[in-house]
């Protein structure tokens, strides 16, 4: 696989991965499903540490070849630009989990982590019913390795 890098100076952005000109059949899209507002109280602190919680998953998956996606980071920008005005209201109900059950027919895969969570277990049982397979740990997933 060729090595690409890029160096980008005014940002002092440098970084390089590899890249394969036929992609990696073994490349799997997984969806990082955990509590969002669950034991928050709908605190926007908690909550955004919920999804950073979420997020600490999605370098180790990364670093194995694979796609991680979190839901928030595509049901957020949107539900705000839908003029949601709280958690739970008309219109973070339109986007928030229709978004991820929509970007689960596009994964292969979900990783079930953090504690209790109805939306995380709903993601969960619409990945079973697609027959995406379904992580617990990440280290379950190929490649994937934790890195403290």
């Amino acid at each position: 696989m060729p090595l690409i890098g890029l160096c980008v100076k005014r940002e002092k952005i440098c970084y390089s991965y590899a890249v394969s000109k036929r992609g990696n059949p073994q490349t799997e899209m997984i969806l990082i499903a955990g509590p969002y507002r669950s034991g928050t109280n709908d605190d926007p602190e908690l909550m955004a540490k919920n999804v950073r919680i979420m997020e600490e998953f999605a370098l180790p998956i990364f670093r194995a070849g694979h796609i991680p996606v979190v839901g928030e980071w595509l049901a957020l920008p949107l539900v705000q630009l839908a003029g949601s005005r709280a958690v739970g209201d008309e219109a973070f109900n339109e986007i928030f989990h229709p978004i991820a059950v929509r970007l689960l027919e596009k994964c292969d895969a979900v990783l079930r982590v953090g504690g209790g969570s109805a939306g995380a277990d709903e993601m969960v049982r619409v990945g079973r019913e697609l027959g995406l397979k379904i992580y617990l740990h990440v280290e379950e997933i190929s490649g994937c390795e934790v890195r403290d």
